[in-house]
């Protein structure tokens, strides 16, 4: 089971659940090939984009674990 946090780099989260991008550049966040994405907390790009950090967290977990649930 992956556990993504508020202090998890977006980098690691798209290297390890790629199918999550699409809850990121759906709120707003387009920049995820740049290179802050590689550095920048889930928390961090939240403060950024003016978006609920706790509720971008459940969507994004539920989509990441998805496929370790069906298992």
């Amino acid at each position: 089971m992956i556990e993504i946090t508020k202090d998890t780099i977006i980098g690691d989260i798209l290297d390890l659940a790629p199918q999550t991008a699409p809850i990121f550049l759906s709120i707003g966040m387009h920049c995820l090939g740049c290179p802050s994405s590689r550095g920048e907390t889930v928390e961090e790009a939240c403060m950024v984009h003016c978006v609920d950090v706790d509720k971008l967290l459940a969507l994004v977990n539920e989509e990441a674990n998805k496929n370790a649930e069906a298992e």
